[in-house]
């Protein structure tokens, strides 16, 4: 018997285009682990820090500079945090962490950068030069800690949620358990 009857081809050569629903860089991406509120709530987040930090950087010239640098670092940062916890929560990254880890570090990260954000707010109105530009950066920046806020009460929600329902049934019985188990 020659070898090509027994050790015949196993697998396909060209499975074509036909085969899996997704293909690329799109197999990669699954939105499935967050909720629809919570995603409008990532995508606010990202769109309105990037907008601060972009009108921020449109302004020329400033008197009192120090609100306004510290604005730039505060809306680039949370930027880029935010699209990192998206990154996170969209790609096989989140099968590789455990999850718990992941939503801690969402819980943190957002609660911090929201703070942060907002405080940097407050120090830019109290420092700005009253320009458009800046009125505009101030706008998306109270809005951004904003989300970055809600976001944070709501993951605070569902963790209390969560930890409720954990919680084992406490049942008191007055009379105390005499017969064996097996009786």
């Amino acid at each position: 018997m020659e070898n090509g009857a027994v050790y015949g081809p196993t697998t396909e050569e060209n499975p074509g285009p036909a085969r899996g629903a997704r293909r690329g860089l799109v197999s990669y991406f699954s939105p499935g682990r967050l909720s629809w509120h919570r995603w409008v709530l990532k995508g606010s987040q990202l769109l309105l820090s990037l907008l601060a930090f972009i009108c921020e950087e449109v302004v020329s010239q400033c008197t009192l500079c120090g609100g306004l640098y510290f604005f730039e670092f505060v809306s680039c940062s949370a930027f880029l945090l935010s699209l990192l916890i998206v990154i996170v929560y969209c790609t096989p990254v989140y099968d590789r962490v455990e999850n718990v880890k992941v939503k801690s570090s969402d819980f943190y990260i957002t609660l911090g950068t929201g703070c942060v954000f907002l405080l940097a707010s407050i120090i830019f109105v109290a420092t700005h030069d009253k320009t458009s530009a800046e009125i505009a950066a101030i706008v998306f920046g109270f809005l951004a800690s904003f989300m970055f806020l809600i976001d944070f009460f709501i993951m605070h929600c569902e963790k209390r949620h969560e930890s409720q329902l954990r919680k084992p049934e406490t049942t008191n019985r007055s009379e105390a358990v005499t017969e064996p188990l097996n009786a």
